[in-house]
């Protein structure tokens, strides 16, 4: 997982006093009633064409985030490049369509059935005639045995990531014949369709050796349209050539290469004809956008000519105005250095005039997350109070209006619009109200304008000395209210912030804020900050205990002495810009019901492992996938810490150690009913009750935007469904309009 991406598919009790069990839970959807799942909010953009409009051969570049370290997807450290490349070389039961659920891939699986249910499951795949793998050897009931062998738990030899599914088969077994195997489970489980997903051929699973060494940098045997020619780490690339043995429709494309570019290095490597697809950022869709547009020449200011005209009378209004040559020559050197990136930029704007951005929706959401585990959020009714004071419509607007793509703030933990077990379930937390928010945290014995404890000062340091250190902060504010993220510019060299990273939402905003004297409280990081005492505007006179006269419903809100000042932890790389505009968002909804917020950036590297994991932070931004199994996929990440045996808590994947007994019933209920209907009304009631504890709040479905080639075909922003790589390719010029794209633009491959 990745703090605004997201994790591998199926990534402490909170002392409330206000139990989710107490709350009212919205009737679900009955029987005849409209399905809740509804549709997609937005459809796959891969300019889609016919095969027949594709050219035979070409390679496609691909950029990626990492080569990765290990092309085994069961192992822990396996990422999103790991995924995409098994979608490619290895067989698959089966696939995520344009609605995110799943589909039988008929190329490898001619049929999968439940046929018994008593006395115990049993599921019968009959596989495609002609599955092979590369090494000419028939896909089987050798290589479905290994794999559960391997993954499910029982030999701890096997460095296995995860083995939910796995755990639950008794035995797998040759069926009738060589095209049939039989599973047959020891207890029910619903998504056994998530199994053998991909699935690895025997030689890898085979023995633990083979399994957690064998498959790291290399796969021999495979059984996909592409298969894997080589791992290049000097080069950070993955290169995938046609598999000669594919029995399905073959690969347009003689090869893919999946190149490690780093995000902010993107827009360079796409203007430099290094990649033809890569994912983007906000600003460099803007940028390919503004240079798909009719250009009008360059201005006089662009010319060469008047750049020295320019140069020339910056020198002499130096000289004239009492500089020395030097620092006339020095502010003229200043002047080219920026004129040359004036002109790369131009350049680059010429070379993504190539390029056209297709958009989507991910299925993936971001969320706030809220820290259960200590402090004031372990307290459910300041949880529910920070919920109901977000406008998440308000939220889901800033992200998704400006690019064009649907703004609907996302109603569940546990699927996205369109998919089988959706529905909005925020009602069980309730709508967006300040008033109530502000009784929740009165509630909770935090009260506005209450009495705040006085910061102690040194009572050594003269007047002189606390004038120059008002001066110094004054000069600090300046600087951090200047500061943040840089756009790309054409050179590509980033800039640091220019601050410690760290800021209090209204700290430099010129106003009271009830704090007395314009400044925002100081936080410690125990999630409480020091207030003057009373909350009365500047200059006027408001005893011990008093509440402020002006603004009181939104003075900051206080308990035994201390104000409630919650840390937000955000990451400071690139790509970060839109959780800072969600965070600054928040902070603002926050401060109206008298909740301060300390926002820190910090390193990407460390923001996931050394703050969410650990459990470092108050409030958080990051994301989750919703995929076609949410009984199994997401139960680890909304279930109950538990006490493991050292005496730590074992959070398993809930980061905001918020859960309980019910929401950990109601999953291993879904996960065992095998009736369609029943699992997803199961589910949509444990997401009713995840809202109503308030531990995290789906914001909205992540943007997709991504930069293509405009004659590449059948690629792009996928949206749900899982890429057809054979399908791939680039369109044949009579096939192509007048800008390069399909002459006929359809949705896109892949469902």
């Amino acid at each position: 997982m990745s703090h605004d991406g997201i994790g591998p598919r199926a990534v402490l009790r909170s002392v409330a006093f206000l139990t989710a069990g107490m709350l009212t839970v919205p009737v679900l959807a009955g029987c005849g009633s409209e399905d809740p799942a509804g549709e997609p909010l937005a459809g796959a953009d891969a300019a889609g064409a016919d095969r027949s409009d594709i050219a035979d051969g070409g390679t496609l570049r691909w950029a990626v985030d990492t080569v990765p370290d290990t092309l085994n997807a069961f192992q822990a450290d396996a990422d999103t490049t790991t995924a995409r490349i098994a979608e490619a070389v290895l067989p698959s039961m089966y696939r995520s369509d344009a609605r995110g659920r799943a589909v039988r891939n008929a190329d490898y699986l001619a049929s999968a059935e439940v046929v018994d249910t008593e006395p115990k499951q049993v599921v019968v795949y009959r596989l495609a005639q002609q599955a092979v793998w590369s090494d000419g050897r028939e896909i089987g009931a050798a290589d479905f045995a290994a794999q559960w062998r391997a993954l499910s738990g029982k030999d701890t030899a096997y460095w296995t990531a995860r083995n939910a599914g796995y755990d639950r088969i008794e035995k797998v077994e040759r069926g009738k014949n060589d095209l049939e195997v039989k599973v047959t489970f020891g207890r029910p489980y619903a998504d056994w369709k998530s199994l053998f997903s991909p699935l690895y051929p025997k030689e890898v699973m085979g023995t633990p050796d083979s399994f957690n060494d064998g498959a790291r940098k290399k796969l021999k045997v495979t059984a996909g349209p592409l298969t894997v020619d080589k791992v290049d780490t000097k080069e950070d690339e993955v290169v995938l050539a046609r598999n000669p043995r594919w029995w399905g429709d073959p690969a347009k494309l003689q090869k893919i290469v999946l190149r490690a570019v780093p995000h902010d290095k993107r827009v360079s490597a796409l203007s430099d004809g290094t990649l033809d697809l890569a994912e983007i950022d906000p600003e460099a869709a803007r940028r390919i956008t503004v240079a798909a547009l009719p250009q009008e020449g360059n201005t006089p200011l662009m010319g060469p000519e008047a750049d020295r005209s320019a140069a020339d009378a910056l020198r002499s209004w130096a000289v004239a105005n009492g500089s020395d040559e030097d620092a006339a020559d020095e502010e003229v050197s200043a002047r080219k250095k920026l004129r040359k990136k004036a002109e790369k930029y131009a350049r680059q704007q010429k070379a993504l005039g190539g390029f056209e951005v297709r958009k989507s929706l991910e299925p993936a959401y971001t969320q706030l997350a809220l820290n259960g585990a200590e402090g004031p959020l372990s307290d459910e009714r300041v949880r529910r109070a920070v919920a109901r004071a977000l406008d998440r419509e308000d939220i889901a607007g800033a992200v998704l209006k400006p690019l064009g793509l649907p703004a609907e703030p996302v109603g569940s933990h546990l699927a996205l619009s369109g998919q089988a077990a959706y529905a909005d379930s925020s009602g069980a937390l309730g709508k967006p109200d300040a008033k109530e928010a502000r009784a929740l945290l009165s509630d909770a014995g935090w009260v506005p304008g209450g009495p705040v404890e006085e910061e102690k000062k040194d009572t050594e340091k003269d007047e002189g000395e606390e004038a120059a250190g008002s001066e110094a902060d004054k000069e600090k504010k300046e600087d951090t209210k200047g500061s943040g993220g840089s756009e790309d510019s054409g050179d590509d060299d980033g800039d640091g912030d220019g601050d410690d990273g760290t800021y209090i939402v209204g700290e430099d905003d010129g106003k009271n804020h009830g704090t007395g004297d314009g400044k925002a409280p100081h936080d410690s990081g125990t999630g409480t900050g020091q207030l003057k005492q009373g909350g009365a505007p500047a200059g006027a006179y408001a005893p011990k205990g008093t509440a402020a006269p002006a603004r009181a419903d939104t003075a900051p809100v206080a308990k035994d002495g201390k104000a409630l000042v919650l840390r937000f932890v955000l990451p400071s790389g690139p790509g970060s810009k839109t959780l800072e505009t969600v965070a600054g968002r928040i902070a603002a909804m926050l401060e109206k019901i008298g909740i301060r917020t300390d926002i820190s950036k910090v390193d990407d590297d460390s923001y996931f492992k050394d703050h969410i994991a650990s459990g470092d932070f108050d409030l958080a931004l990051y994301s989750w996938p919703a995929t076609a199994f949410p009984a199994t996929d997401a139960r680890p990440v909304y279930s109950k810490p538990v006490p493991a045996a050292d005496g730590s808590l074992n959070v398993e994947q809930n980061w905001t150690r918020v859960g309980t007994d019910q929401v950990d019933q109601l999953f291993d209920q879904a996960i065992a009913t095998l009736d369609d209907s029943e699992r997803r009304d199961l589910i949509r009631k444990a997401d009713s009750r995840i809202w109503a504890a308030a531990g995290s709040i789906p914001l909205y479905q992540r943007p997709q935007l991504v930069a293509a080639r405009k004659n590449l075909a059948n690629a792009g922003a996928f949206g749900f469904a899982t890429p057809v790589y054979e399908d791939m390719g680039f369109l044949k010029k009579s096939a192509q309009g007048p800008e390069g794209s399909p002459a006929s633009k359809k949705g896109g491959s892949g469902s």
